[in-house]
């Protein structure tokens, strides 16, 4: 499984902070957003390298970071070429960019696994894969969300009682759950054809859950109920908020 980190945005909400320096490089509790996510995924099995998403702004950063690290299993930075919130190319198709790169260096796709860069958690991903395994599908994270202002704002999913995924809807002003999906991923190697051909066909790119969205009826997905706290780094507040406590995963 290849681990590939969507890292390419530019925080544009967490202004001036981020406005040179990359959010997922930002520290919390006095490690890195991204060592905190690596450090737990380096230790699974399964996984056997990861690749890095990048815009070319904040490459040097991330190449920087780099040189630092001392994982057990590879880095691969990618620059996407986007200079500015602008010209950014969408979550999507960084993806489809990092999945042409590994083609390029002669690394089988496999089975991969697809995570924001952006989020703080206080669970392993170790029992995430572990019901992957068991279902041999593609398949998301989920949580419940009582609150209507914040399921407006998300990807909602129905779900059958074993956790299929019946539908998606991407910020639905009448939710039909409250099920939401944050941004970690799982896409088994059978389904990379549909997800290589996804913008092509009319997947919105922008979002990471525009994928989900788009694979949903044309393949079998799964979802696993997140069994810990994730702490959304979205703007200044939430970051000032959370930036000195010790988050530790249980």
């Amino acid at each position: 499984m290849i681990n590939i980190v969507l890292a390419a945005g530019y925080a544009t909400r967490m202004y001036p902070l981020t406005e040179n320096f990359p959010k997922p490089l930002l520290e919390v509790g006095g490690k890195s957003i991204l060592d905190r996510m690596l450090g737990d995924l380096d230790s699974i099995e399964d996984v056997e390298r990861h690749v890095i998403v990048t815009n070319h702004k904040f490459i040097s950063h991330f190449e920087e970071w780099k040189e630092k690290t001392s994982y057990t299993k590879p880095v691969d930075l990618i620059d996407d070429g986007s200079e500015d919130n602008e010209t950014r190319i969408g979550a999507v198709n960084d993806l489809l960019l990092a999945l042409d790169a590994l083609e390029a260096w002669g690394v089988p796709l496999n089975d991969i696994m697809v995570m924001a860069a952006d989020n703080v958690l206080d669970f392993s991903f170790k029992g995430y894969v572990e019901a992957f395994r068991k279902y041999g599908t593609s398949m998301i994270v989920t949580y419940r969300e009582p609150s209507l202002k914040v399921l407006q704002r998300c990807g909602v999913v129905s779900l059958d009682d074993d956790f299929k995924v019946l539908q998606m809807e991407e910020k639905p002003q009448e939710p039909k759950s409250e099920w939401v999906v944050p941004p970690f991923y799982i896409y088994c190697k059978n389904d990379l054809p549909l997800v290589l051909t996804s913008v092509d066909n009319g997947c919105g790119f922008d979002a990471p859950g525009n994928l989900v969205h788009y694979l949903c009826g044309r393949t079998e997905i799964h979802a696993y109920p997140m069994p810990g706290h994730r702490y959304d780094i979205g703007n200044l507040e939430t970051y000032e908020k959370f930036k000195n406590i010790n988050i530790e995963i249980k």
